[in-house]
């Protein structure tokens, strides 16, 4: 059990964006499993979440008083050191500013239907002033109020993961004069290349230097905090993530054919995971192979365009989207696949391809990706190769000893790639920070 220099378990004040059920990303996925190895070694974690207020979220949300702000919820269940604070904000996982606006703008217009159904309190917020007039403006008023939470809290470490959590941790350690970690699952420069967000950069940035340590999701990703951000490469840690293992259950029938193989792009549907380089190589493996189906499943701002493409292409009928799946439904089309391709432009990790080998799914995977570091029994191509991604593609169908040697020894490897390590080395380095200097 990792203790804190009074001898008592850590205490961490965590602030992420979201968490199962609802999630849109890998952000979630890796927050809950480090998560869930924290307390399974006894270390107690307060986790503080926006509360969303619309969609199908409002047949739940109580929005509070402005003098009571926050909520407990007991979250998911299973958790014995864990309690969840919930903050009514509008952010969302991987918006954009404009995204955000037009999120507000809806909830303005709406606000009369949806406000009256969220109970006593709500017309404190009833018209959406109290939330920011733009994304920075809701960023900082969220950073207020978590620091007004962590006032009342009692804890040791602040952890904040990716960026739009980083001023709320800033404000909490100012406030406290608790030390602060910052994860980064993702950067500026992987989200958008080089026509970066100068606000969202300039936030990262901040984050990374007022902490005193950088948690990194891979080697890759630690490059780009001490080469783009300035950041001293002596308090930048790896954090690689880890893999849940899957309980084998039962999965219903499907519409494809027993008789096709099928290729799977599992991710969001942006320019980040390259969907184009995907489809161009799926063109390719068609020219040779029929039998073959090719599931895009995910959603994103690039999809309709991803949609639209297949049809350029020739190859609408052979291409399958599904939209954002989640929980069962991931499970089942990882059943269904053979074969997993990951064509990343910029993937600072990927948890996506440990999920699949563990599945017993092969993967394909980018050089451009955290996840080749720690993975040996994988193929690895450019994303921008597509005529070797089609190769590799073809290749794992039409040979099964190849196929079986991916899948057996890739299941092998990601047995080392477990989140109560990940979850070891981050309470190894919050004891290093605690103690007294």
């Amino acid at each position: 059990m990792s203790l804190n220099p009074e001898g008592e378990s850590i205490r961490v004040f965590m602030l992420g964006w979201e968490f199962p059920p609802f999630i849109s990303g890998g952000l979630g996925t890796a927050c809950y499993g480090l998560t869930r190895a924290m307390d399974s070694l006894g270390i107690k974690v307060t986790f503080v979440l926006p509360k969303k207020v619309h969609g199908h979220y409002a047949t739940h949300v109580k929005l509070l008083t402005p003098e009571s702000r926050h909520e407990t919820e007991t979250g998911p269940p299973g958790f014995k050191n864990v309690q969840f604070r919930w903050i009514p904000s509008t952010l969302e996982p991987y918006s954009t500013p404009q995204e955000y606006l037009d999120r507000l703008e809806r909830i303005r217009t709406n606000h009369h239907e949806l406000f009256s159904s969220l109970g006593e309190g709500a017309e404190h917020f009833g018209s959406g002033e109290h939330y920011g007039r733009d994304m920075y403006g809701e960023v900082q008023r969220y950073a207020a109020i978590a620091a007004e939470l962590a006032l009342r809290e009692e804890f040791d470490i602040i952890h904040a993961h990716d960026w739009m959590t980083y001023p709320a941790g800033m404000a909490a350690a100012a406030t406290t004069g608790k030390p602060l970690v910052v994860h980064v699952h993702s950067t500026e420069f992987d989200r958008s290349g080089e026509h970066v967000n100068q606000m969202i950069y300039d936030i990262e940035r901040a984050g990374m230097e007022r902490a005193h340590r950088v948690f990194a999701v891979s080697c890759r990703t630690r490059n780009i905090v001490i080469n783009r951000y300035g950041i001293p490469g002596e308090k930048v840690d790896v954090i690689y993530n880890g893999v849940e293992r899957n309980d084998d259950r039962a999965f219903s029938d499907t519409r494809i054919r027993s008789d096709e193989k099928i290729v799977l792009f599992l991710g969001r549907i942006t320019m980040q995971k390259g969907p184009e380089y995907f489809l161009q190589a799926a063109q390719k493996v068609l020219g040779v192979m029929d039998n073959v189906k090719f599931v895009m499943a995910g959603s994103g701002d690039l999809m309709h365009r991803t949609i639209e493409l297949a049809a350029d292409l020739g190859i609408g009928s052979k291409v399958l989207f599904t939209g954002f799946l989640r929980g069962d439904e991931v499970r089942q089309i990882y059943k269904m696949a053979d074969l997993y391709v990951m064509p990343s432009v910029s993937e600072p990790f990927g948890i996506a391809p440990l999920e699949a080998l563990d599945h017993d799914v092969p993967v394909i995977i980018s050089k451009q990706s955290g996840v080749s570091e720690v993975l040996t029994h994988a193929l690895k191509v450019d994303f921008w190769d597509v005529d070797e991604i089609a190769n590799k593609i073809v290749a794992v169908l039409k040979y099964p000893q190849l196929r079986s040697t991916l899948k057996d020894h890739g299941n092998f490897e990601i047995r080392k790639l477990r989140w109560t390590d990940s979850a070891r080395k981050c309470a190894s380095i919050y004891e290093e920070m605690l103690v007294p200097a």
